[in-house]
């Protein structure tokens, strides 16, 4: 779908700003499933490069190999889709090297907010709201953690490691500090889709949330979260360009989920005041210049409809399948 939406998105603008529908050339990778299901993007596309099937890591989410084919085509820039390559921040990195252009964000940018933690810290930055978490407390006077990027694109590792729990110790108090009243989400910085997210309301049930969160994302940074009751996941389209620009593009309500996976999406949201949506809009938008953003991404916040008040969640750094709603 993601490359089907995008040969016709931009051969209908190719025409609008040059007569000619043509004017852009799309290479596709296909694999050999791709091509015996006569997928559309196939018969869409100019010219097309047979790659190995199976996996996707065998293919579309192969970085050499694309780097490799966009370099022997000819290919004066890649575009990931969703899914895939599209969150690999060595993809941006690899075909920069050979001198083509990556359509969407820049590596660092990429790579820090793959890092939910990193994320949070940045966001409480750009004064966007956050819910208590271990990041809360430490920064000026006590209050949340802030950083700018570095020039590598990172966080500074001492506030990094001020927003971690690395032990079970620092993760009780973190939430003796947040409270227990609430509930909390023991969860996996480098976690998603339900995996690394874990809910306690005790101390003896954190202890071993903890360790089913180390579990199911090795290696993986963990932070303390309180839950927030009765929200909805409602989430903000902005789009970037290279020179500081930044717009949000309407949104969606993501509430109807199972297992932590979406099943469908509102756009626009009618949950949310419009007044208070508006603000949710510049507040992605302040944000996504705040870090240099570029291309298409998603602010993800918490919406409570009794209160009406709003929390970041997250930004993910690439086009979603949800986007066609809000384009819609």
């Amino acid at each position: 779908m993601a490359a089907t939406k995008a040969i016709f998105s931009m051969r209908q603008w190719a025409y609008m700003e040059f007569g000619d529908e043509r004017a852009v050339q799309f290479v596709a990778m296909a694999s050999p499933e791709d091509i015996k299901a006569n997928a559309e993007f196939i018969r869409l596309a100019d010219s097309f490069v047979e790659v190995p099937g199976g996996k996707n890591s065998n293919n579309y989410a192969n970085i050499p190999l694309i780097t490799k084919l966009a370099q022997e085509t000819g290919a004066d820039a890649v575009w990931p889709g969703w899914g895939h390559a599209s969150e690999k921040a060595e993809l941006p990195d690899s075909l920069a090297k050979i001198g083509v252009k990556f359509i969407g964000p820049t590596a660092p940018v990429m790579s820090v907010l793959g890092d939910k933690i990193a994320t949070h810290i940045l966001a409480q930055t750009a004064q966007v709201p956050s819910i208590p978490w271990s990041g809360s407390y430490g920064g000026p006077d006590d209050g949340p953690l802030q950083a700018d990027l570095t020039p590598e694109g990172t966080i500074p590792d001492e506030i990094f490691r001020k927003a971690t729990c690395t032990t079970v110790e620092e993760a009780i108090e973190a939430a003796e500090r947040i409270g227990y009243k609430k509930g909390l989400m023991i969860k996996a910085s480098e976690g998603g889709g339900g995996k690394g997210i874990h809910f306690v309301d005790n101390e003896e049930d954190l202890r071993n949330a903890f360790i089913q969160v180390q579990n199911e994302v090795v290696g993986s940074p963990i932070f303390v979260m309180q839950l927030c009751k009765n929200s909805r996941h409602l989430e903000v389209q902005i789009v970037g360009d290279q020179y500081g620009n930044a717009v949000a593009l309407n949104g969606r309500d993501c509430s109807t989920q199972y297992r932590f996976q979406k099943i469908f999406e509102e756009g626009p949201p009618s949950i949310a005041k419009t007044k208070t949506f508006k603000e949710m809009q510049l507040i992605a938008q302040r944000l996504t210049q705040s870090i240099g953003y570029q291309g298409a991404g998603t602010v993800e916040y918490l919406y409570n409809a009794a209160t009406d008040k709003y929390f970041f969640l997250e930004l993910n750094p690439c086009l979603q399948v949800g986007h066609p709603v809000t384009g819609q």
